[in-house]
């Protein structure tokens, strides 16, 4: 049983956002979860979409056949470094933005390798 991954990193969402979905991906088929994030209307459901299709593919090239009934055994978003940035505020001050960026990590049950 090894365990296929793709990793995207440095993704400018917050992991908070991310997170919200993973629980709908974790322990389904590759091919349903896909069809499920394409139904969602969310700008992460955009980006773990493109890492699922990734750790399909990372699966398919180490030979593994019939990758679309594989199970997503890891669904997991961290939190990246944060981009802190200044804006100018009332009276004088500076107010400080934060862009926060998360690692989306998927990982595929691959038992044929």
């Amino acid at each position: 049983m090894a365990l296929v991954k793709s990793e995207h990193r440095y993704a400018r969402i917050a992991s908070t956002k991310v997170n919200r979905l993973l629980p709908i991906v974790r322990g389904r088929e590759v091919g349903e979860s896909l069809s499920v994030l394409k139904a969602l209307p969310n700008r992460a459901a955009r980006l773990v979409e493109a890492v699922i299709q990734t750790a399909a593919a990372n699966a398919a090239e180490a030979g593994v056949r019939n990758v679309e009934k594989l199970r997503i055994v890891e669904a997991v978003a961290n939190q990246g470094p944060t981009y802190k940035r200044i804006r100018p505020g009332a009276r004088g001050m500076a107010h400080l933005e934060l862009h926060r960026s998360s690692h989306i990590r998927i990982g595929i049950d691959a038992p044929e390798l």
